[in-house]
């Protein structure tokens, strides 16, 4: 069982910037494809990015392409979020999940327990 704890978030203005962490605790991270997901209030929890348990490949929501990007540092057993250009909308908390496989979807298995992420206009 792999514990994962985020850190990061916090109130940012429209156009600013966060970097969200992850850290893994338990099990290895090198062997999982790690997500990012969020949940804004009143609606279902969404996708937000993935990579690949080597780095290699990355996924994005329509909604972040261009602005957020995922990264891990596996001796660190740590993926990111980096955050930029920050919308009103992408408020909510951020959750870090691990998962098995790639195609056609990693099956995320184990959550943190989020981080909130605010963003005013």
């Amino acid at each position: 069982q792999v514990q994962l704890v985020e850190s990061g978030g916090g109130s940012v203005q429209a156009g600013g910037s966060l970097r969200l962490s992850c850290v893994a605790s338990g099990r290895t991270l090198s062997t999982y494809a790690m997500g990012w997901f969020r949940q804004a209030p009143g609606k279902e929890r969404e996708f937000v990015a993935a990579i690949i348990w080597s780095g290699a490949n990355t996924r994005y929501a329509d909604s972040v392409k261009g602005r957020f990007t995922i990264s891990r540092d596996n001796a660190k057993n740590t993926v990111y979020l980096q955050m930029n250009s920050l919308k009103p909308e992408d408020t909510g908390v951020y959750y870090c999940a691990s998962g098995d496989g790639w195609y056609p979807r990693p099956d995320f298995g184990s959550w943190g327990q989020g981080t909130q992420v605010t963003v005013s206009s």
